[in-house]
């Protein structure tokens, strides 16, 4: 009976820590349109790895972030509809009010850039050392147009751009 619950245990603590596969759509003011990938996240000792399988994309770097809600949906901001605006701000659970570095003191959410390749694609992972997957589940993980300079100074936010692809956290 021992082995029997050691072993129940076992199995819901590693369903707990599972890797998430995390669909991944081009959005726009529209709504969630076409598929551009997966992004798998998984967790090591140094932080979460966030593998991607996308393809579709612009090519250069791209803002790639953790966003507060899980949603991709438009969303109504200064009388016009935004792209996946439903998925909220920058994960920001210690309220810094701050972008910075994946490493730093700032948003929670705030991830290494996403590199895309000349074809579009991009499957480079990226490390963000200070989260755990109970920190990502049910929440949106976002790629925006353009760099991200980790820095709100000379343009808040990184200088990102507009949120072009988006993927719910489940």
């Amino acid at each position: 009976m021992k082995n029997i619950i050691a072993l129940a245990l076992a199995v819901v603590s590693s369903a707990a820590f599972a890797d998430f596969v995390v669909p991944v759509n081009v959005v726009d003011e529209k709504g969630v349109g076409a598929s551009a990938g997966k992004v798998t996240i998984a967790e090591s000792k140094y932080g979460l790895v966030f593998t991607p399988e996308l393809q579709g994309l612009p090519a250069g770097v791209h803002g790639f972030h953790i966003h507060q809600n899980p949603s991709c949906d438009p969303k109504e901001k200064d009388g016009k509809m935004t792209a996946a605006g439903a998925a909220g701000a920058h994960y920001d659970p210690a309220n810094s009010n701050k972008h910075d570095a994946p490493w730093g003191d700032g948003h929670l959410g705030d991830l290494p850039a996403l590199y895309v390749n000349a074809n579009g694609s991009s499957n480079q992972p990226v490390l963000a050392p200070r989260l755990k997957l109970s920190d990502v589940s049910g929440r949106a993980l976002m790629v925006h147009v353009g760099g991200d300079n980790h820095s709100d100074h000379p343009a808040t936010l990184g200088g990102g751009g507009a949120r072009f692809a988006c993927g719910v956290i489940k």
